[in-house]
């Protein structure tokens, strides 16, 4: 496939596509974590692997933590993503109170396959860049950054999140909890 047929195959469905990753965003940066929460497939897949130093020509294999073999940062479905969502609604959540202030900032949207149901619904993987920047208290400020790369399901009721993996472009966590979403 040549470059230009590989950018131009997928761009009926780009802007719509970003335009939803920017609608959840404002839910998660609003604290709509309900209506967050609805757009995840009952089966998500919520991944972020743990990034390890190595070698050079070991990254593809080895840089990244598998999932379902090796520890990670994240490994949840919808049960524990709403468990989460949950314990922050209560208002005692230790590492939220006070509330975190945070912006989702996506970028970098591209639907790199796509195809579609006998019932006519589609479903895209997607790869996009973000940065996510927390503030707590007076000085606690902090920025994470890296990509993701998400499959997308199509309902009678628009666009549902079936798989999220989650790359940070850091291997050590320098963020003090992780109440945050992606």
């Amino acid at each position: 496939m040549s470059t230009k047929q590989f950018l131009t195959e997928h761009l009926d469905v780009t802007p719509e596509i970003a335009s939803f990753f920017y609608y959840e965003a404002d839910l998660m940066d609003e604290r709509r974590y309900n209506e967050w929460l609805d757009l995840l497939h009952e089966d998500i897949k919520y991944f972020m692997p743990m990034r390890r130093n190595v070698k050079f020509g070991q990254h593809a294999e080895k840089e990244n933590t598998k999932l379902g073999s090796d520890i990670s940062w994240f490994d949840e479905g919808k049960w524990t993503l709403t468990k989460r969502v949950e314990q922050i609604l209560t208002g005692v959540h230790y590492a939220e109170e006070p509330l975190s202030r945070i912006s989702h900032l996506i970028t970098n949207v591209r639907v790199l396959e796509q195809s579609k149901a006998e019932n006519g619904l589609r479903t895209v993987k997607t790869s996009c860049r973000f940065m996510v920047y927390l503030n707590r208290v007076e000085y606690e400020v902090n920025t994470m950054v890296g990509k993701r790369y998400d499959t997308l399901v199509e309902t009678e009721d628009g666009w549902r999140v079936l798989e999220r993996e989650i790359i940070l472009d850091q291997n050590v966590l320098l963020v003090k909890n992780l109440t945050a979403f992606f």
